[in-house]
């Protein structure tokens, strides 16, 4: 089952298709699909797809050379001795068929690239002196580096700037897409899912729909022969070294502790050195910088860091912790002893993740036409969940709520405290926004928008 990406096949098929040659980078992290939308792009088509590994040059070009042996039918690339890529090429282009364009993917290109230094200049050359005007190639370079692709790839320093005639970053699914993974679970369960998995298909695949979400998160985290049980490992080990700062910082800011004075004091790694670790986590999209939103200009000590990779999230939080105790008490009474009492809490913060997702597709659905930034905001006094700052000189405030809601005139009060908190030095007009998982929504008073789980995922 092939689920959503409808927009970015549109942008490959319609670069097929013209009459002329494309040059199109996909990135974005890793296990987000990209290998998938690109086969899936293929189907039908002639291409040479090469994965990239870490492998010697020379091996790398011989492996390429083969399979472009056999996509072309030409036997003798396959045994061509190429020193280096731009004898590939060479060869290459003099086997591209004339009646119809030719698909060349590099995937995994961080890894080809790094220990062939001349593979981006060879590319270069290539594009400029014989593919870009022969209307006859599509070149995609795809990887998961994402801070790699937009430093080498698409930076103004790299051999290619100025190239591309498209680029793809590849997201994560929103929640409403994530959602059709598990048709026949309730809202609440989808949520939940999307709340551990996030929108990478992979990992929604794991979760099995004919089992309850706390089973999933037993058969698929907790259990040490599952293959997520160390999947947040083996991610980090194939792009960073240095892996026990990574784990330690990854947990302290999982547990709470984010912002750089904090996350050192818990971790013991000096504060001067933090910032390459954290730059490093942000480059692979698992870690961004967060700050108080209320339209003035941001200050740096306010800064607040957050594992935004839903899966990093729960595993640092709940498995990495207690692996001891996961390997002698097994996957049931962890679940039972430590998972269950703090899961409220921690779906409770992935709640308000999601509220800030849904606004933009709020503000649509009311016709918004002002550009805006969504946030939150957050003092010694005050946590505001969301904010949405608009250009119409209008923030909206919203407090989320995923638990029961016992009271709701109690809710409301609570925001009511909340919003005379907030600075607001632009002085907008204030809208108060209220987000609950219960279906079932009180009517508020008229100047307060409330919206179910049931609403929040009915907008497209």
């Amino acid at each position: 089952m092939f689920i959503g990406r409808k927009n970015e096949l549109a942008v490959l098929e319609s670069a097929y298709q013209v009459q002329q040659s494309a040059l199109i980078p996909i990135y974005g992290r890793r296990r987000v699909g990209k290998s998938e939308l690109i086969l899936r792009f293929l189907k039908d088509k002639l291409g040479l797809y090469y994965l990239g590994k870490k492998a010697p040059a020379q091996l790398q070009i011989r492996e390429f050379l083969q399979e472009a042996a056999r996509v072309l039918q030409e036997p003798l690339l396959g045994s061509l001795a190429a020193e280096n890529w731009s004898n590939v090429f060479d060869a290459l282009t003099g086997c591209f068929p004339k009646d119809k364009k030719f698909v060349l993917v590099f995937d995994e290109f961080q890894w080809t690239a790094e220990v062939c230094p001349e593979l981006l200049s060879a590319l270069q050359e290539y594009w400029d002196r014989r593919w870009k005007n022969s209307a006859n190639i599509m070149i995609i370079l795809c990887g998961s580096f994402i801070g790699f692709m937009e430093r080498a790839v698409l930076g103004r320093k790299s051999p290619l700037f100025g190239r591309r005639t498209a680029q793809i970053l590849l997201r994560p699914f929103p929640y409403t897409e994530a959602a059709e993974f598990h048709q026949r679970w309730s809202l609440p369960s989808k949520a939940m899912a999307y709340f551990i998995c996030g929108g990478i298909p992979l990992y929604l695949n794991f979760f099995n729909p004919a089992h309850s979400v706390e089973k999933n998160i037993e058969d698929n985290l907790l259990n040490e022969f599952s293959p997520l049980y160390r999947e947040p490992e083996f991610l980090l080990r194939e792009e960073l070294r240095d892996i026990q700062n990574y784990h330690a910082i990854l947990m302290a800011i999982a547990q709470g502790f984010s912002t750089n004075t904090k996350i050192a004091s818990h971790t013991g790694i000096p504060e001067r050195s933090l910032h390459y670790y954290l730059q490093q986590l942000a480059g692979l999209g698992y870690v961004a910088r967060r700050y108080p939103l209320t339209g003035g200009k941001p200050v740096a000590r306010h800064v607040r860091f957050v594992l935004i990779d839903p899966l990093l999230r729960f595993w640092f939080k709940f498995v990495f912790p207690n692996l001891s105790f996961i390997q002698q008490m097994g996957p049931q009474r962890t679940m039972r002893e430590i998972v269950r009492p703090q899961l409220d809490s921690f779906f409770g913060h992935c709640f308000e993740n999601l509220c800030r997702e849904a606004l933009p597709r709020l503000y649509e659905q009311e016709g918004v036409n002002a550009a805006f930034t969504v946030g939150e905001y957050w003092d010694k006094e005050v946590q505001i969940d969301v904010v949405g700052l608009r250009d119409d000189n209008w923030t909206d405030l919203g407090e989320c709520k995923w638990g029961p809601v016992h009271s709701f005139k109690q809710l409301t009060a609570e925001l009511d405290r909340k919003v005379p908190a907030y600075p607001n030095p632009r002085n907008a007009t204030i809208g108060r926004f209220l987000g609950k998982n219960p279906p079932k929504m009180d009517t508020g008073p008229p100047d307060l928008r409330c919206h179910s789980l049931d609403g929040l995922y009915r907008l497209r």
